[in-house]
């Protein structure tokens, strides 16, 4: 088929059919030099051409939200040298490659300890501290850590295990941030391919996979957002009249998903100040905003929204905003007019990413992208795309809708101890199958339309249907049970669950949705129940969901 426009205008080629990203190529460090990406970061830190490279030792790196506690970059380099030294003489044993789980909330050690254990070749994983016993020890199963990191609250949720177990609450930690670093110790020799980080990603099957993102995923990202972060600060400068603002972001995100991973390891590469929340509430948020003269805020939509309906953002000075990165989910163009009618200074620039793509993808830069409602983005750089009909396989012009497919050195290098995973996901080109249902318009941006993946995004998080569906069919009162995503302002999509009762039984929903609740994280908890004769189902016995959505949205809230 004819190509609408030119592949310059759109990115797409009809030869390949494969769509080209329309940013300019960034350089990435040779893959034969070893590289973690924590020396990645500190050399960008250093480089003449990042605008506080020569203030290190003034420059705040870290700022507690809640208590003004400050942390400059040159103590944060400091800390992270004297950590990697504590580790390396007091667990000889703890060797490259190995994994360390840590668990626990956003605090200033968490930044330390990742920039630490990425420079010894040491696997991070990072997990959800609200998640249940039942689900950490799923994913302990899948990274087999060979070191625990936990807060003394968090490490009663821990599997018994013959481990080392380290509390970053503990005195033993802060004095291994205080320690003389030794002198005589080897680097460790970090190749770009050694795995960096497993993340925790849900699937259909509702069972969490570990993605494996090595340092390479992880440069790739950060290159690209330092790289235009350059040109962006150089037209600040010039309509400043010289004038550099230093920017300042808050963390809203939890610092164990993919999005607050690689921001604060983008942040520590530019220079930037990190304010850091240990738990999010939207009032301290706009406190912080108007103390710290925040500039930035990476958010999910449903923050958007209670941003445009609040009446307590008037109480605030709110003025130094100028961007909200917007992620996790598809931003409405209601909601957007409404945003900028309230707040014109501000820019909102969508992306999309996932876990499996070290959160790279697409996204918009700029005030003229911005105005692309609805979209998230052009592909981000060194990234090529196809949209394939999921039934014949066959890649797809601009305007037509189909699986996104993605290839690029952000791409993960599968699922840690789940081959079939794997390759049902990646092909033997490189190419990530998305599972999600997207398109490109003539102008090269991305628009999502739905997911062919049955994951619920509740705010920023995946919420597996078919965990929910396991746990409600374990329950002697359910007969059968399917769970969909029904539609919230305010969180983009809630898990609300179609129950078949056992005959005679008068569970009530109530019941239904504690149960749920005790045993899952507080993000995935069903959140309405709805009683129903019996589930829909193909001949091959697989839930029809479209039809219970549907039906759904057919039927008064009041009967949810």
């Amino acid at each position: 088929m004819a190509e609408t426009q030119p592949p310059s205008s759109n990115g797409y080629c009809a030869g390949t059919k494969i769509y080209h990203s329309l940013r300019a190529a960034v350089p990435l460090p040779p893959l034969s030099q070893p590289f973690s990406v924590a020396e990645y970061a500190l050399s960008l830190l250093h480089s003449p051409t990042t605008p506080t490279s020569g203030a290190l030792s003034t420059t705040t790196f870290l700022v507690d939200a809640a208590t003004g506690r400050r942390l400059s970059y040159a103590a944060f380099l400091r800390q992270v040298r004297s950590l990697s030294s504590s580790l390396k003489s007091l667990y000889p044993s703890l060797s490259k490659n190995d994994v360390a789980f840590i668990l626990s909330p956003p605090s200033f050690h968490v930044p330390v300890l990742y920039f630490s254990l990425l420079s010894l070749g040491i696997t991070v994983s990072p997990s959800n501290p609200l998640s249940p016993p039942p689900e950490l020890a799923h994913q302990i199963d899948l990274c087999k850590p060979a070191i625990f990191f936990a807060t003394s609250a968090t490490a009663q949720k821990l599997p018994p295990n013959d481990l080392p177990l380290i509390l970053l609450d503990s005195h033993q930690f802060l004095s291994m941030l205080d320690a003389e670093p030794s002198g005589n110790t080897a680097a460790v020799v970090v190749n770009q391919r050694d795995h960096a980080a497993i993340l925790y990603s849900s699937g259909t099957t509702g069972k969490v996979k570990g993605v494996v993102l090595t340092h390479r995923n992880l440069i790739a990202v950060i290159a690209g957002f330092y790289h235009h972060s350059l040109i962006n600060n150089k037209k600040a400068r010039e309509e400043e009249n010289g004038v550099y603002i230093h920017p300042v972001l808050l963390f809203t995100l939890p610092l164990f998903h993919v999005f607050g991973f690689f921001v604060i390891i983008k942040a520590a590469s530019m220079g930037e100040m990190a304010v850091l929340m240990e738990k999010f509430d939207f009032l301290q948020m706009l406190e912080a905003v108007e103390k710290y003269r925040v500039t930035h805020i990476p958010v999910a939509p449903p923050l958007l929204v209670a941003m445009v309906k609040s009446d307590l953002v008037e109480k605030y000075d709110l003025s130094s905003l100028m961007i909200l990165g917007c992620g996790g989910a598809p931003l409405g163009k209601e909601v957007s007019d409404e945003f900028k009618a309230r707040f014109p200074h501000v820019e909102v620039h969508q992306g999309y990413g996932m876990t499996e793509t070290a959160g790279a993808g697409a996204r918009t830069i700029g005030p003229e992208e911005a105005t692309r409602h609805g979209s998230a983005g052009r592909l981000s750089e060194n990234t090529e795309a196809k949209i394939v009909d999921p039934d014949s396989g066959e890649a797809l012009p601009p305007g037509k809708h189909g699986e996104l497919w993605l290839r690029g050195p952000a791409i993960m290098t599968g699922y840690t101890d789940n081959e079939s995973a794997t390759a049902a996901t990646l092909d033997s080109e490189g190419w990530l199958k998305t599972g999600d249902l997207c398109y490109f318009d003539s102008d090269g941006f991305l628009f999502i339309v739905d997911r062919l993946k049955e994951l619920i995004k509740y705010k920023a998080y995946q919420v597996p249907p078919a965990e929910l569906e396991h746990l409600l069919q374990s329950m002697p009162d359910v007969a059968d049970a399917a769970v969909i995503p029904y539609p919230d302002e305010e969180a983009g999509q809630i898990p609300i669950a179609y129950v078949v009762r056992k005959p005679g039984s008068t569970i009530s929903a109530t019941r239904i949705m504690d149960f749920i609740a005790n045993q899952v994280a507080p993000y995935k908890k069903i959140r309405r129940v709805a009683f129903i004769n019996s589930i829909p189902k193909s001949p091959s016995g697989k839930i029809l969901r479209r039809e219970l959505v549907k039906h759904s949205l057919s039927t008064s809230s009041s009967k949810l």
